[in-house]
């Protein structure tokens, strides 16, 4: 039985995760889950699956948090033969606050897999604390490796640890890719819906409102990811990201625009032959292969049935209608600390656009005035890293 901390585990990812574990109990148990403010799903959470410890962002919300665990609700009537009774007294389990939290449970000693959802660079501390703990990692943060992916894979091998990455194109590749030659790879192919604006004209890109760019056509994400989608920032990350994941030069990674989402990702070989990917564009799939990695179990995602697929169709990349691709890919080219500008200005970007004080926009807009304004330098340490990380989004929000 695999004993899994899931940090985020009220995001998208995190509760998709545990409708993974939902239906695998004799496989995996929780023992520590992390919540930065939703705390009334985190308590929910606890009442189902029992963690040991938790997290959340604030001492706050800790004691709100207590509170609840003294008096639950009832868990909801819609898990059939899953729903128990297992209310959680508030003295039972231990509470942790903040970073320092989310770092012991990452190091958790019970815990064999972390699987990394937290959104942004404040995953970056606590999955560095989990690779020099031993731990392998589901990963799901790209973040992680966008910021500092030189010391994160640096310290995954001297560590002697997995990272299964858990992003859908990423886990496409990885599955692809499992039992083959590197030297007789050719190219990586990942693939992107163009989100809800592949087709709007360019002239009403100006007038685009929050809820317009958190409609995506094919997935169902958290906020900030589905904001990445739409100005395709989110598949700039991935490409960075599948640079230090399969160790290829930036020259042999590419992106295509695949409206139905069905072809997660491909890999092309010497011989021209070509792999790839399928199925229905579900969060279940992947992290059901990492969780269970090297075996595979039921995800709940539903069979694909091609019969049903009126088409499968590509097109190349606008970049002219997505210029955060572009400003990824030069950041990616630049390296040292460039790629985490690129991210700290994005953060803060895609923040005040949900926060209805930027347009659509400016989004890539601020990065590009961020990277304009840093000078790339190289960095050894994860405080150096962070410290870069501070100074971009000062100058994002200056121009904010």
């Amino acid at each position: 039985m695999k004993s899994l901390v899931i940090l985020g585990s009220t995001g998208s990812i995190g509760s998709s995760t545990l409708d993974v574990v939902r239906r695998h109990r004799d496989r995996f148990k929780i023992v520590g889950l992390t919540a930065r403010h939703q705390i009334h799903l985190l308590a929910d959470q606890i009442q189902e699956f029992e963690p040991e410890v938790v997290c959340v962002g604030t001492p706050a919300l800790a004691a709100e948090l207590q509170q609840l665990l003294a008096h639950p609700p009832s868990l909801p009537k819609n898990r059939g033969e899953l729903r128990r009774d297992t209310r959680k007294k508030a003295g039972k389990i231990e509470i942790l606050v903040g970073e320092e939290g989310l770092v012991s449970l990452a190091t958790h000693d019970q815990a064999t897999l972390i699987v990394s959802a937290l959104v942004g660079a404040v995953g970056l501390t606590p999955t560095l604390a989990a690779i020099r703990a031993k731990k392998n990692i589901a990963l799901a943060n790209k973040e992680t490796l966008v910021v500092a992916g030189e010391l994160m894979m640096k310290e995954a091998k001297k560590n002697h640890i997995r990272l299964l990455p858990v992003d859908s194109e990423h886990s496409a590749l990885f599955q692809c890719l499992e039992g083959q030659e590197k030297k007789n790879l050719r190219k990586i192919t990942l693939t992107a819906s163009g989100g809800p604006f592949r087709q709007t004209p360019l002239s009403k890109l100006s007038s685009v409102t929050v809820a317009d760019a958190l409609r995506h056509p094919n997935w169902s994400m958290g906020k900030k990811i589905t904001i990445d989608s739409a100005t395709m920032m989110n598949k700039g990350l991935e490409v960075i990201e599948a640079f230090w994941l399969f160790e290829r030069p930036l020259e042999q990674i590419e992106v295509v625009i695949h409206p139905q989402s069905i072809i997660h990702s491909f890999v092309e070989f010497e011989d021209s032959s070509v792999l790839a990917q399928l199925g229905l564009p579900d969060m279940r799939t992947p992290i059901a292969y990492a969780l269970a990695y090297p075996e595979r179990i039921t995800s709940g995602v539903a069979s694909l049935d091609l019969t049903k697929m009126n088409s499968l169709s590509f097109e190349p990349v606008d970049h002219t209608r997505f210029p955060c691709l572009r400003l990824a890919s030069e950041a990616a080219k630049c390296g040292k600390s460039m790629p985490a500008v690129l991210n700290a200005a994005n953060e803060i970007a895609v923040d005040a656009f949900l926060h209805e004080r930027i347009r659509f926009l400016d989004i890539a807009r601020i990065v590009e005035e961020t990277m304009m304004q840093h000078s790339p330098r190289s960095w050894r340490t994860l405080e150096e890293i962070l410290e870069i990380d501070r100074e971009a989004r000062m100058v994002a929000q200056t121009y904010i």
